[in-house]
């Protein structure tokens, strides 16, 4: 597994992650030991980045987390993010006295001494226009309880805004083959600034597996089933905001591609090999519920270069397909 430099952090991160959502919940069913024997095998197979937050499962993602970290003698980096327990989201919720408090659980659910990264969790718009939040999260590594921070966000605009701010360290946002509108609008800024990107839901809710067809069912508790159309939280976090139908007829057009990287290759592993093309992207965090899956996903980045012409057919596929439904509103 080849490392990547995230941000000025000096963590060299593994190119394939593990995103720690889906073994907290709204996923449908899990297991914790299954799940933990799945973050076993991450890190067996070279991952040593782990990605959750303190809403996953109520903490349940986060005390599996901590629990892989005190097992495990590899120098693991562990990223939670926060801002998701207000009740109501608004930039007031995100005071210093919350930011501690959040801070402060998450480190127990943990139950380590320093967080490495903190992430704000898609916090409002209005957040970014308030230094005092970002004054508050310096206080915190000064204090030792981060060693960084940085944001999850939704949208381009929102990663831009970041910027502004000198001690974000990085930037995670929504990229996959169904999103290209990071490439070309947030990226050489984010380079620039020396800001890591981390790209979440790389999958577009396991649509890119290519798994999944018109009559695929969800259980009531799984996100894809009752945020289908943005009823609990942002429609972008369920299959990447693209109509499901619509996300179909695009993994039947880009399928043939898994064929470049070699026999046997999935179209998952097609998906996050493709977000690896781009050098400014520190990592993916795709999900895995189960030990099979972490394997598959990491042995994703051994897989060879695609070329110019699988890159084109991507962006074609997205101009005809996805664009107009999502790049404007991202």
């Amino acid at each position: 597994m080849l490392r990547r430099n995230l941000g000025r952090t000096g963590f060299a991160v593994s190119e394939i992650a593990f995103g720690a959502w889906a073994i907290g919940g709204t996923w449908g069913e899990v297991d914790d030991a299954e799940s933990l024997r799945a973050l076993h095998r991450a890190v067996d197979v070279g991952v040593n980045f782990i990605d959750t937050a303190d809403v996953y499962g109520d903490g349940r993602s986060e005390r599996l987390v901590g629990r892989l970290h005190k097992e495990r003698r590899e120098t693991l980096y562990v990223t939670t993010k926060a801002g998701r327990r207000l009740p109501q989201q608004t930039a007031d919720g995100y005071s210093a006295a919350n930011l501690r408090a959040w801070v402060e659980r998450s480190l127990r659910n943990l139950d380590m001494e320093t967080i490495d990264l903190l992430q704000l969790h898609c916090p409002p718009p209005d957040v970014y226009g308030r230094p005092e939040v970002f004054g508050a999260l310096d206080a915190l590594v000064r204090e030792g309880k981060l060693r960084f921070y940085g944001v999850s966000v939704e949208s381009v605009d929102e990663a831009i805004a970041s910027l502004a701010y000198p001690n974000v360290q990085s930037i995670q946002i929504i990229f996959n083959m169904f999103r290209l509108k990071p490439a070309e609008a947030l990226f050489a800024r984010a380079a620039e600034a020396g800001v890591g990107i981390i790209a979440r839901v790389p999958l577009a809710s396991g649509l890119l597996t290519g798994k999944m067809t018109a009559q695929t069912e969800f259980g009531k508790d799984d996100h894809r089933r009752f945020n289908r159309n943005g009823e609990a939280f942002d429609v972008g976090e369920t299959f990447s905001g693209v109509p499901f139908e619509e996300g179909l007829h695009a993994v039947e057009e880009l399928r043939p591609l898994a064929a470049e990287l070699g026999p046997g290759a999935s179209m998952a592993q097609l998906a996050l090999r493709w977000i690896l093309m781009f050098r400014e992207v520190t990592c993916a965090i795709p999900g895995a519920k189960t030990p099979k899956q972490a394997e598959d996903n990491a042995a994703s980045a051994a897989y060879p270069a695609l070329s110019e012409a699988a890159m084109a057919r991507v962006r074609a596929v997205y101009d005809r397909h996805l664009r107009a439904s999502v790049h404007g509103r991202w």
